[in-house]
């Protein structure tokens, strides 16, 4: 099957807004990591081929050795589109569509990347068809510049949504028109795990940043408020640890780590600031199972600036692109302001490569706090991964950390329509504990405001010789954090929330064709009373048919719908035919 296939058969889960394993590896080095010592720290290790042994059992990520493979697929592609819109008008429209993109991946001993890169222009017929383009792309990568101590690790992430009424972005066949906005993330930094002795000292820094594009016209309700669109951040993530695995000096495993998160929205000067330094023990029950705790203390402050405001009537002023004017005189007030003790407790259980859990319970940012995460793979070609996720961040960190957890290894899944990304990839290997393929529950919503994010998601896929089929759900719930006296304190404390489900079916119909076919359903409920909830639905099917060893023939259908409760339903439907010439 050409690569343009495969592409194709992996979690198509189109408009779907997935969860993410955020609070167990949020932090490259992650907060509460217990790794033990003598060996890497599987927060540092990133996907290259030896499984490190952290607390006496193999990662779910164990694999063998192997010489470095590279393939570089270039391509170029064609393809006639008729949009039809069923509601809330009956209008028909047809557009052409040229792209040229290019999917490669590396996978060595030491050194690993995917990349999936593709622009696309769109050329409208008629009279109320306008032109448009975009660039979609994701990347991964991780390089060992000295191997098994230093690597650089990096990610970069473009995408194309539709805003909402509420915020919330909904990735679906709708991708054009005044709410269609660009989302771009970036991060890169370096990873160290070394040992002096029998002491494991780990560190990493990342450095990221993230820039939603401001759509031209976002539909609000009567009376609501201008949302406040997320504009750019830069994040500072940093992490260090010493720890000694159980047995090398005392029967328990001891460490001490600390760590900084600082994100610098633009918007209202938003800066988010955590500053933790933590000790943990590890206790081992048998040699799989551990149970472990850690206590410390973490300083967590979100502050912000007012807009300026009109000396006449006292209103925000809203600048040309649609967001507020920050008072760069105004002083700082503080949104969110929360220090002292934390603590959780929990279980690491290991009993082969293949079985991987950590589940912790504690109190941190003023409350009680769960997070951890499941991988189990039965078998090479199968997998079930679930993870619960607690952290406070802007999208930027959200992004940043989302495509940290992403594995290297990946083909990147494509809307058959659209071109765009789907929010999840097909990852190379079996996806590790703390891993996640997923990237759309960090893309749910791009209001500016920083929020708490809890949630859970579980998934179960499986990729045979000639069909590939999973299904997927999860929630998210998101606490805006705004301060008093400003513009965004009307924010403060409103509470959003998504459930989402997704499934897909795919597979070889012969040699020479393939087919996809995916559904999916979202709800997003807003905290707003005057914004209103949104739910997104939606299918699509193709068919694809090699015409040579290089020249693609695909057609597909689909068809989206977004049900708002403060504004008209919009239903579409859509049908394409197109040819792809590979290099």
């Amino acid at each position: 099957m050409a690569s343009h296939h495969k592409l194709l058969i992996a979690l198509l889960g189109s408009g779907a807004a997935l969860a993410l394993p955020l609070a167990a590896q949020a932090q490259t080095l992650a907060y509460g990591d217990v790794s033990g010592g003598g060996s890497r720290s599987s927060a540092s290790a990133g996907d290259s081929d030896e499984a490190s042994e952290d607390n006496g059992g193999d990662t779910v990520a164990s694999r063998p050795r192997r010489e470095k493979r590279v393939k570089v697929t270039p391509y170029i592609e064609a393809q006639q589109v008729a949009f039809a819109e069923i509601s809330p008008g009956n209008e028909v429209l047809t557009y052409s569509v040229l792209s040229a993109g290019v999917d490669a991946a590396i996978a060595g001993r030491n050194n690993s990347a995917s990349v999936s890169l593709r622009y696309e222009r769109r050329f409208g017929w008629g009279n109320n068809a306008t032109d448009s383009d975009a660039i979609s792309g994701l990347a991964r990568a991780s390089m060992a510049v000295v191997p098994r101590t230093l690597t650089i690790e990096a990610g970069a992430l473009a995408a194309r949504t539709s805003v909402e009424n509420n915020g919330a972005a909904m990735t679906s066949g709708l991708e054009f028109g005044d709410s269609v906005t660009q989302i771009y993330s970036v991060y890169a930094g370096p990873s160290l795990a070394t040992n002096a002795g029998p002491v494991a000292i780990t560190g990493s820094y990342r450095l990221g940043y993230t820039r939603v594009e401001s759509p031209n016209a976002v539909p609000v309700a009567p009376g609501q408020p201008a949302i406040d669109v997320f504009d750019d951040s830069v994040t500072h993530n940093a992490a260090v640890r010493a720890g000694v695995k159980p047995g090398d000096i005392l029967p328990v495993g001891l460490g001490v780590g600390a760590g900084y998160n600082r994100e610098d929205i633009s918007n209202l000067d938003q800066r988010v600031e955590d500053r933790w330094v933590r000790g943990d023990v590890t206790v081992p029950v048998t040699d799989q199972l551990h149970v472990v705790g850690g206590v410390g203390y973490e300083k967590v402050r979100v502050s912000s600036r007012d807009a300026v405001r009109d000396p006449v009537t006292g209103n925000p002023v809203i600048g040309s692109d649609g967001r507020y004017v920050t008072d760069k005189t105004a002083p700082r007030t503080i949104a969110y302001d929360a220090d002292g003790l934390i603590w959780d407790a929990g279980v690491i259980w290991r009993p082969s490569r293949r079985t991987a859990l950590e589940a912790h319970v504690g109190r941190r940012y003023g409350s009680t706090s769960y997070y951890g995460s499941f991988a189990y793979a039965p078998d090479a070609r199968s997998s079930i991964n679930v993870s619960v996720y607690d952290s406070i961040n802007g999208i930027g960190g959200q992004l940043n950390n989302a495509l940290a957890a992403l594995p290297t290894e990946f083909e990147a899944v494509r809307n058959p329509l659209t071109g765009s990304l789907n929010g999840c990839v097909q990852a190379g290997g079996t996806v590790a504990s703390g891993q996640s393929p997923c990237l759309s529950s960090a893309l749910a919503s791009v209001r500016s405001s920083v929020f708490r994010s809890r949630g859970v998601m579980a998934s179960y896929s499986v990729s045979g010789t000639r069909l590939q089929y999973g299904f997927g759900g999860g929630y998210d719930r998101r606490k805006f954090i705004a301060a008093p006296g400003t513009v965004l304190a009307a924010a403060n404390g409103v509470i959003d929330e998504n459930v989402w489900v997704a499934a897909y079916l795919s597979g070889r119909i012969d040699r020479n064709s393939g087919f996809s076919t995916n559904i999916y359903a979202n709800w997003y409920q807003s905290g707003e009373a005057l914004a209103g909830d949104v739910s997104g639905i939606g299918a699509s099917a193709a068919y694809y048919r090699n015409l040579t060893s290089k020249l693609t023939a695909t057609a597909a259908v689909g068809v989206d719908g977004v049900k708002r409760e403060a504004l008209e339903d919009i239903w579409s439907a859509q049908a394409m035919v197109g040819l792809r010439y590979s290099f």
